[in-house]
């Protein structure tokens, strides 16, 4: 079937095409080439480095079973968690934690960055310059032949101009255009090839069914599956589409009988597909079927939805307010797309949402849904026809102005997630997204919202009255005399001292509205996991119940090993309390802090 549109190189759709590309290859290559960072930032590094690490374990360093290399490349490249991406099984191997299908993509571009490497004088070790370089630009070429084949099952059904506005859409104002160009190298990229190609592959197949075309399908199926076990739901694909109402079920099944042989073809290529990761657990670890996820799995009776849809911490709607018009479009929806478009996005959502890690580590706005988007664009689509209706001309304009802004809100939590900075991974609050929302500049002390509620917004204080002080001159447990930050002693707290003393506090409600509680400390070194920094609290009791609990983590507020003093101010609870507290607890970490000055206030 020839391309609707392929008379002219410069119609709408084509025209939105090539800007895209050059948007995704302008911040692939220049704004933010990740393929140049080091560390933790480089393609081959956090989730990355796990789907990858089957190419040089089998193809480099010819150890699959014990990962005896990872320790050197480990030291050399710090990709982040790397035998965190694998565990040890009773078999005394390690097995890998994701399945082979992603590896299997990346295959010929780590087999040209292997080819490369040695006579471009680098190391040969499948994580130096040119294989970063490879799976990056691997990704990107990626990415355009999925944006391209979007394209076309688009024009399917839609008018150029139509297409068109939702390329824009989706590359300018959604969070596709972070998971091709920057971080193309995760899985979800991929999978939206994939999918585009299915959809493709599935059209034509029901325009002339062939057995070439069905063992495509089986194999798209079969590869999305081994890249993501959740994406067997691609085989909903082939099964729905095109139906259209009660009668159209009994039609396909009535072709499904007579095109049996065909069907039975691409469920045997998608099972052989599948199969090879039965293959590899089977040679790792003895056994046909291995959980690798070991303590993750799906809470499918209660679904996260609504953190997954608007939570500040990675709401997909919250960061791509532009797929709200495909939400709606859902109702708008031809007869002939509707059922296959609705149950497979509804689906995909659901777990997405039944994930127990629901945030999916540094997520910008629910990544897991970027894969579906190939089905999401249909929804977009048909909302843009529906505001193209004529007759009602403030449509048009209301979707303009709405899509300007949420196309700058998008580009702008991209810029933030990496040169701006004001965007935190895995860590974002409602009350700090809300303070940096639109800004540039960056203020330390804005950091206090990721970790409490409430702050103080008053121009001054009034009544400000200290009521506790803390100096740790005459206190000797936990406490040393070398390198006090001040006087003669300070708190030090370590590995093997996690707490502070629980200070009372001498406050009642009758003396306030807020306390602010200070604390100068000084890191050596400076903990940078988030989850293991230290917590000035401050908690407030009646007889036995906790009533109230706020914190800060102190990391936030330093660069490195500098004495710092840091404040944070919390309102009194409103119901009556008889007791005040606060401490400080070295959460976990084996960093040692000094602490000195530990202060009360009460203001009004």
């Amino acid at each position: 079937m020839p391309e609707p549109g392929s008379d002219t190189f410069r119609t709408p759709s084509k025209i939105a095409f090539w800007l895209c590309a050059a948007l995704m290859a302008a911040t692939c290559l220049f704004y933010y080439p990740k393929w140049k960072q080091a560390n933790t930032e480089a393609t081959l590094s956090w989730d990355v480095s796990g789907y990858y690490l089957y190419l040089p374990a089998a193809l480099i360093y010819h150890d699959i079973r014990h990962l005896n290399w990872w320790e050197a490349v480990d030291a050399k490249y710090h990709p982040g968690p790397g035998m965190g991406q694998a565990f040890q099984h009773p078999s005394g191997n390690y097995v890998m934690k994701y399945p082979m299908g992603q590896a299997l993509q990346f295959l010929p571009w780590f087999a040209a960055a292997h080819l490369l490497a040695a006579p471009l004088g680098f190391p040969a070790d499948g994580f130096s310059l040119p294989y970063q370089a490879a799976i990056s630009w691997g990704s990107l070429l990626v990415a355009l032949l999925g944006l391209w084949f979007a394209r076309r099952n688009l024009l399917a059904f839609f008018p150029e101009r139509t297409v068109a506005a939702v390329l824009i859409c989706l590359v300018f104002g959604t969070n596709y255009l972070e998971y091709t160009a920057i971080t193309g190298a995760m899985t979800h990229n991929w999978l939206f090839t994939l999918y585009s190609l299915l959809i493709f592959t599935t059209m034509r197949f029901y325009e002339r069914p062939t057995a070439l075309r069905a063992a495509a399908i089986g194999l798209l199926v079969g590869w999305a599956t081994l890249t993501r076990p959740t994406e067997i739901i691609s085989a909903l694909i082939p099964l729905l589409w095109g139906i259209d109402g009660r009668s159209a079920f009994h039609t396909r099944l009535a072709f499904f009988k007579e095109h049996f042989r065909k069907m039975a073809l691409a469920v045997l290529v998608a099972g052989a597909v599948i199969f090879l990761q039965a293959l590899y657990w089977k040679f790792a670890s003895d056994d046909w079927v291995v959980y690798s996820y070991q303590d993750q799995g799906f809470s499918w009776l209660r679904p996260h939805l609504s953190d997954v849809l608007f939570s500040a911490r990675a709401g997909w709607l919250v960061y791509s307010p532009m797929m709200l018009f495909a939400v709606a479009g859902l109702f708008f929806l031809r007869a002939q797309l509707r059922w296959v478009v609705l149950i497979f996005c509804l689906v995909a959502l659901y777990i997405t949402a039944a994930w127990d890690i629901w945030w999916y580590g540094g997520s910008l706005g629910q990544r897991a849904m970027v894969q579906a988007y190939p089905l999401w664009v249909f929804a977009l689509a048909a909302f843009l026809e529906w505001v193209r209706k004529p007759g009602r001309p403030w449509k048009r304009w209301a979707f303009t102005l709405l899509a300007c802004v949420f196309i700058y809100i998008n580009l702008w939590w991209t810029h933030q997630a990496h040169r701006g900075g004001l965007f935190v991974s895995e860590q974002m609050t409602k009350r700090y997204m809300l303070k940096v929302l639109g800004r540039f500049e960056a203020q330390r002390d804005w950091l206090k919202l990721l970790d409490t509620k409430e702050e103080f917004k008053g121009a001054e204080r009034r009544e400000v009255r200290q009521v506790f002080s803390e100096d740790f001159e005459n206190a000797r447990n936990g406490t040393t005399d070398e390198a006090a930050i001040a006087g003669n002693r300070s708190f030090l707290l370590n590995n093997d001292t996690q707490f502070t003393p629980e200070y009372e506090v001498p406050v009642h409600a009758a003396d306030g509205d807020w306390v602010r509680v200070s604390l100068t400390f000084r890191c050596s070194p400076k903990e940078w996991d988030w989850w293991r920094m230290t917590q000035l609290i401050v908690r407030f009791r009646s007889g036995e119940r906790m009533l109230k609990e706020r914190m800060i983590r102190l990391q936030r507020h330093v660069d490195g090993e500098e004495t710092r003093t840091v404040f944070f101010d919390t309102r009194l609870p409103k119901e009556a309390f008889d007791r005040a507290g606060v401490l400080v607890w070295n959460a976990g970490s084996d960093k040692a802090v000094r602490l000195d000055d530990l202060q009360v206030e009460v203001f009004r």
